[in-house]
């Protein structure tokens, strides 16, 4: 049987080792992983870095999510309180064409109509975090503008792009409908339609027909109108799904990263054991050298 006439660079070694464990416990009691470096498990860093740059990415998608809904939200409130106007508009029209109504009395119509025709350029060139709504795509300035030398009395500034947006793989959404398509569509042209039934009321002649233009209008309002509710429901399920993505990822970082705290723990006292073991024996080594020395 041999003996090791000098074991200090083993015992040394021990040490140093018993020592690493005992760092890479702590460290992974405090942070809750397994994995803090890429050299603790080169294989589960590879998949972490993926699950959190997919996690990162729902994430984006999500906030993207809330600021569309916001959107066409707003929008679809506005499209709400165009059709309203209308058919304010429209009541006004067929009181306008009641054979008993006097001129002054139809002059006296007209202005409240003039009131909705102003409030409808309004809702046509609603705006949200800065962006003109029904621009199209040309969205940083107003789609509609007052031009008297227009039989409608406004002309269109926008232009009939539609836009894009990206909120997951493989699922893309339009966000917007152009005014020209809203308000402007041929034979629906809803700033024309009230123009010709101010100009009904101011002559006395042709209210009948310029009621049945905005009936044509409203209709064309409330039937677009569709888009947005689908466009809300296409996000409130998107967002859904990226909820549960996101749950799925967080639920895969905890088991290929997480640390098994009862095991972790425990390996920790059996190492800081070991450790204390070993320093005894390194102190009674120390010892007897220094006896054989007295000698």
């Amino acid at each position: 049987m041999r003996v090791n006439p000098d074991p200090y660079p083993d015992l040394l070694a021990a040490v140093a080792q018993t020592q690493q464990q005992i760092n890479t416990d702590e460290e992974q009691i405090a942070s809750g992983q397994s994995v803090n470096v890429p050299s603790d498990n080169p294989a589960a860093a590879a998949t972490l870095v993926q699950n959190a740059n997919q996690t990162s990415q729902a994430d984006q998608f999500q906030r993207s999510i809330g600021s569309i809904q916001g959107e066409i939200q707003n929008a679809d409130s506005a499209l709400n309180s165009v059709t309203t106007a209308l058919q304010q508009a429209i009541s006004l029209g067929v009181e306008g064409a009641n054979g008993t109504v006097n001129s002054a009395d139809r002059t006296a119509l007209a202005t409240q109509v003039e009131g909705i025709q102003s409030q409808l350029l309004s809702l046509a060139n609603l705006t949200y975090q800065g962006n003109y709504v029904f621009a199209g795509t040309a969205t940083q300035a107003a789609p509609y503008v007052l031009d008297p030398s227009s039989p409608s009395g406004v002309t269109y500034a926008g232009n009939s792009g539609v836009n894009n947006v990206t909120l997951g793989n493989q699922f893309s959404l339009q966000t917007n409908l152009p005014g020209s398509q809203l308000f402007s569509g041929s034979g629906t042209d809803m700033f024309q339609s009230i123009q010709d039934l101010i100009t009904g009321l101011q002559s006395g002649t042709g209210i009948g027909a310029a009621v049945t233009e905005l009936g044509n209008s409203l209709n064309s309002v409330d039937t677009q109108r569709v888009f947005y509710g689908n466009a809300l429901n296409q996000l409130n399920t998107q967002q859904t799904y990226l909820s549960g993505e996101t749950t799925q990822l967080a639920q895969q970082q905890n088991t290929v990263g997480g640390a098994d705290l009862t095991a972790v723990i425990s390996n920790l006292t059996n190492s800081q054991t070991s450790l204390q073991a070993t320093l005894q024996a390194m102190g009674q080594t120390a010892q007897i050298d220094l006896f054989d020395y007295l000698k």
